[in-house]
């Protein structure tokens, strides 16, 4: 069949008719609009690859995307009038192919799609930039640029995203503007070749009104964000876990990789000062990168320093100790995992990344806990996390876990992210101090070990402080429970000045005891000087010991404090130095629980809390805080402490009256209608202060016409935004054919001969003329109340 043949077939006719007669896609002619959008999408993608911290880097989406999308914007400029038929099959076609790759992609992210679907929009809005000739068009690619800085704002973990949102929040101003005046039809002006090489036209003239609701937006939006409580929580049950671990090697769970110790590499002593770094036995020097705690076996006579540094950052429902091992075994200058080699690995199946840990059945009540963790320096192959955990989401065929609850991975490398789901008991003190003293045969077995040489001398002081502060404390009820003699006796080595925190105590001796030396003194001390205390660890041995000593089954467990929060990302950033050990105490029936002697820590590590909302304003009270003398600190609690109080006692006092009977009831009505009166009056009077300060910055004839505009309006007769001032006159004249029709018409023709004509107004004579138009209507007032 030929094509004239075909032609000529009715229904393709008609279809051809149809075609023709279809109306011409309007075409969006705003040059300054387009720029702007593909800015927003450009700051998208910019903000999607800072926040995946991918840029800069061979996996970087910027090097290519924004080129590729700022020459498709171009594209769609010069072709928008067009059809560009093969343009558009082209882009069908790169649709199918950017959708095969995410299909792809998927496959090995399935626990975080995050990346993979900010991927696949940003592929899709490169293809959709070579065919922008509606605003519709450009109104999907804002909503791009948006969805693409929302998922940077999920990805990001640092402040870089800021700058990057404030810039988007700076282009998106004046992207709404120009979207709005484009729907209403304004400045439809045909941009020719001269108009393309002057970017001075911008169609906004007034852009200091657009930096001011800038400023006022952002003032707002902190405020919002500052004053809002949050409730930290998950409502997904799909938890961000990284690529698989590519590890060498079998692992067998048993051993415990710390860069930090010699005999993990060459072990050699590479200071050349005789004493190995991060030895296992006998004197030696802290490495200064990695913590000695995370061990196997560690070797508490090290001397030195860490180096603050970054190893990873936290995201929690609520603020904890994200524990990392636990020693049970006592070596006289350190500490060993007994059971090492009862750690027994666990397997999850190829679809899914959730491990199942065993948890022990307690009668405390538990709350779920989920933890995010990115790690972001190298860290042994121990795996932090919140106390009792249930699940653990980790990027590796298989896991471990010990007798004591240390979880073991086959490396923490940096950029690995995990999820830890947690069922944390709460801290009942009546339920703790109710509980047994009957401990199981293996509680006792590994947990109430004591050097025998030290054994009766550590009992004795031990039984020796808890009677003292019973024949002080007279008045008090005798402490007689484990959890109360535990809590006392973090409390006196903490407070007791005899045991000082040590920069650098003095070294060990060969077979020198380290609890012996840190409460008697070490023989290592200047002649004629007894000096007793250590190392924060110290205290925590120490504690340790003690605790067995009296019978009460306790173990060392190390592991990082919460860290930093950072209210603006959520996220509790963690440091090397935050690293630290403390106590484990066992009660029968309830479980391990954490106690922590170390002097400027609190007693009782973070946990749960009945209520776990936050402000930023308040984790940033905190900080502040944190850096300001105790008695700065106390009064600035106390003042503001007290007017808060005060405030919320007055709302509580207010609303109790209306459960108080029906005097209750009138009074606290009485004062709801007095406190609407004054905040009636402060109002207006904010208000007319607004308006005259408004004035006095006006040129006084711009200040007498707009008095005079005030007057009309609030007597009915508004001046439509499309009358000249001649028209609203001539309006007002119909209206007031007395003296007061004759102000309003020479103010008028006063304001336009200086406005228009350059003319210097007699301002004194306005100025009465002004006040003819408030006197005349006191005047009629004044004769409507005689008659």
């Amino acid at each position: 069949m030929t094509v004239d043949k075909l032609r000529n077939i009715p229904i393709w006719g008609k279809f051809r008719e149809r075609l023709a007669a279809m109306p011409m896609p309007e075409v969006e002619e705003s040059l300054w609009l387009r720029v702007l959008v593909q800015a927003l999408v450009v700051v998208g993608i910019i903000a999607t690859d800072v926040a995946a911290e991918t840029f800069g880097t061979g996996d970087s989406l910027s090097i290519w995307a924004v080129p590729l999308s700022i020459v498709g914007a171009t594209w769609s400029w010069y072709r928008r009038r067009k059809p560009n038929i093969p343009v558009k099959f082209g882009i069908a076609m790169g649709m199918l192919w950017a959708l095969a790759v995410f299909l792809s992609n998927l496959r090995d992210s399935l626990n975080d799609t995050r990346f993979v679907l900010a991927q696949l929009l940003i592929q899709l809005q490169v293809l959709h930039s070579f065919d922008l000739p509606r605003r519709k068009d450009l109104g999907y690619s804002t909503a791009i640029g948006l969805i693409l800085l929302g998922v940077a704002a999920t990805l990001s973990q640092t402040m870089a995203f800021a700058p990057l949102l404030l810039v988007f929040f700076a282009i998106a101003l004046p992207v709404l503007v120009l979207d709005y005046r484009s729907r209403l039809g304004l400045d439809q002006l045909k941009i020719n070749r001269e108009r393309l090489k002057n970017f001075r036209n911008f169609p906004i003239k007034n852009g200091k009104v657009l930096v001011f609701y800038f400023f006022v937006i952002l003032g707002i939006g902190l405020a919002i964000f500052a004053f809002m409580p949050r409730v930290p929580g998950y409502q997904i049950r799909t938890f961000p876990v990284s690529s698989p671990i590519e590890f060498k090697g079998n692992f067998d769970g048993r051993s415990i990789r710390n860069p930090g110790y010699a005999n993990n590499g060459n072990g050699q002593d590479d200071r050349g000062t005789g004493r190995g770094k991060n030895k296992e036995k006998g004197a030696g020097e802290l490495d200064d990168t990695f913590y000695y705690g995370f061990n196997d076996t560690i070797n508490q006579n090290l001397r030195g320093f860490l180096k603050p540094k970054v190893v990873m950052r936290v995201r929690s429902q609520a603020e904890g100790f994200w524990r990392v091992l636990a020693f049970d075994r006592y070596t006289g200058q350190g500490w060993e995992i007994s059971r090492n080699n009862q750690a027994f690995v666990l397997e999850r199946p190829s679809w899914t990344y959730r491990f199942y840990l065993p948890i022990s059945p307690m009668r405390n009540r538990t709350q779920e806990v989920i933890q995010s963790y990115t790690i972001v320096s190298e860290l042994p192959n121990l795996i932090p996390a919140m106390s009792y955990v249930r699940e653990v989401y980790f990027p590796a065929e298989k896991i471990a876990i010990d007798p004591e609850g240390t979880i073991r991975g086959p490396a923490l490398v940096e950029g690995v992210t995990y999820t830890v789901i947690s069922e944390v008991p709460y801290r009942e003190r009546s339920r703790l101090n109710q509980a047994s003293t009957n401990y199981p045969k293996n509680i006792r077995k590994y947990y109430l070990e004591v050097p025998p040489a030290i054994k009766e001398k550590v009992r004795k002081l031990t039984e020796e402080i808890l009677a003292n502060q019973q024949q002080v404390a007279k008045d008090k009820k005798p402490i007689t429970t484990a959890y109360e003699k535990a809590l006392y006796l973090a409390q006196y080595l903490k407070q007791n000045p005899n045991y000082k925190l040590e920069k650098l105590p003095p070294f060990l001796r060969d077979n020198e005891d380290l609890v012996e030396a840190f409460l008697f003194g070490y023989k290592n001390s200047p002649a004629g000087e007894k000096i007793t205390g250590g190392y924060p660890d110290h205290f925590t041995t120490v504690y340790t010991i003690m605790l067995r000593s009296i019978g009460i089954p306790a173990r060392v467990v190390g592991g990082f404090a919460p860290g930093e929060f950072n209210p603006f990302t959520g996220l509790y950033v963690v440091k090397n130095t935050d690293a630290y050990l403390m106590t484990e105490v066992y009660f029968p029936k309830h479980g391990w629980f954490a106690f922590d002697p170390i002097p400027g820590h609190p007693l009782i590590p973070p946990s749960l809390e009945e209520n776990q909302t936050f402000t930023a304003i308040e984790k940033f009270w905190k900080w502040v805080a944190g850096w300001l003398p105790s008695p700065v600190n106390n009064f600035l609690s106390t003042v503001f402490g007290g007017i808060i109080a005060a405030i919320f006692g007055a709302i509580a006092w207010f609303f109790a009256l209306f459960t108080q009977g029906w005097v209750g009831l009138f009074t606290g009505l009485l004062i709801a209608i007095v406190l609407g009166f004054l905040g009636w009056l402060v109002w207006n009077g904010w208000q007319y202060w607004r308006y005259q300060k408004w004035l006095k910055k006006l040129h006084p004839m711009e200040s007498i016409y707009q008095e005079m505009l005030r007057w009309l309006g609030e007597k009915g007769l508004q001046k439509h935004p499309a009358w000249t001032p001649f028209e609203y006159a001539a309006t007002s004249r119909q209206q007031y054919a007395d003296e007061r029709g004759e102000a309003i018409e020479e103010i008028s023709q006063a304001y336009v001969s200086w406005r228009y004509g350059g003319e210097s107004p007699n301002l004194g004579y306005l100025r009465r003329k002004l006040e003819v138009l408030r006197k005349s209507e006191l005047r009629k007032m004044g004769r409507r109340r005689s008659s």
